[in-house]
């Protein structure tokens, strides 16, 4: 999803950097943005909107609070992503000091943070769900996949062997992988639970109208303005800029999942999206977003349903209540749950 980054039209990023006064710098570009992208917007009601945005967890995250205290906007947002960069160091796998890649590297893990097992706990629910579309345990097909090349059919094999939710014992703070080799990614739902939370963290300080932007993972809390609710742009997996669709929100989160996203090929036939019983990735879905009532979720619905394809995944979501989802096809064609829009 794109999020608009004013309080009045729907900015491209582009635009965005520019009312920061960051483009004509060279700072347009993914991973040259500095360490802090700010901007404040004072709205005809009396309030402020304070946004900022930091590039975390692989991405460029942005918050922005809107409230009468300019203050206690700016600490708010502060405080979320603190809240934010504390999780970080519990969910990223590439870190060797954080307690996912202890557990991936031990195949188990004791004194498990609070966090890593509720996610967990709640990916394994969505598997079960899902009827094994979205797996926790596809860590080392995504890996394989990473460098561009596909496997040979032996060793996609065994890769396979290795990837089996059901062997994932949660147990309080011990959390043990059922199989040697086995490792764990939660790329998949920890961005969406890491905006959530960071949501939380506003509303505790206070600001009940925010928006958080975790990559275009969204969470939607409150109104910009009064009788003004959240509008954001679904993102266009040709990047031609024709978005599929443009949605109001207002206390609920969207997230998007294509594979545009993270592709390890040119022709993008290899990417972050993997199905677990092939150990390929998935082709006839190229985008699908998700609304939810957390971003956790959504995300996780939104992987569930590209692995799933079309058809299955729209039957999904529509046995779902208050969950919805627009799906992009390989073709073009757009398709919408039952009551989407």
């Amino acid at each position: 999803m794109k999020k608009a980054t004013t309080m009045e039209s729907i900015f491209t990023r582009r635009e965005f950097l520019r009312s920061c006064g960051l483009v004509g710098l060279g700072l347009a570009a993914v991973g040259a943005v500095p360490a802090a992208a700010h901007a404040v917007v004072r709205l005809g009601s009396g309030a402020q909107a304070v946004t900022r945005t930091l590039p975390l967890m692989g991405t460029f995250v942005s918050i922005t609070a809107v409230h009468d205290s300019h203050d206690l906007a700016e600490e708010a947002v502060g405080r979320a992503f603190e809240e934010m960069q504390r999780l970080c160091a519990v969910f990223d796998r590439h870190r060797g000091d954080t307690a996912i890649s202890a557990l991936n590297g031990e195949g188990r893990l004791s004194g498990a943070p609070a966090e890593l097992s509720a996610v967990l706990e709640r990916s394994l629910s969505l598997h079960s769900l899902s009827d094994g579309a979205f797996d926790p345990s596809v860590a080392p097909l995504v890996d394989a996949l990473r460098g561009g090349v596909a496997p040979s059919r032996q060793e996609l094999a065994e890769l396979t062997a290795l990837v089996d939710a059901r062997q994932i014992a949660v147990s309080g703070e011990r959390i043990t992988l059922g199989r040697q080799g086995m490792a764990l990614t939660l790329d998949g739902i920890a961005k969406g639970f890491i905006a959530d939370q960071a949501s939380a963290t506003l509303a505790a300080c206070g600001v009940v109208n925010h928006l958080v932007n975790a990559g275009g993972d969204i969470r939607a809390a409150g109104v910009k303005a009064p009788g003004q609710p959240w509008v954001v742009a679904v993102e266009d997996p040709t990047k031609a800029g024709n978005s599929p669709a443009v949605i109001n929100l207002r206390d609920c989160a969207v997230a998007t999942s294509g594979n545009y996203e993270n592709a390890f090929d040119r022709r993008r036939t290899l990417h972050h999206v993997v199905t677990p019983g092939s150990g390929t990735s998935p082709h006839e879905v190229v985008s699908c977003t998700v609304t939810a009532p957390t971003v956790m979720e959504a995300d996780a619905l939104a992987t569930a349903v590209m692995v799933m394809g079309a058809r299955r995944g729209l039957a999904f979501v529509d046995a779902l209540p208050g969950r919805e989802c627009l799906l992009v096809t390989a073709s073009g064609a757009q398709l919408p749950s039952r009551h989407w829009g």
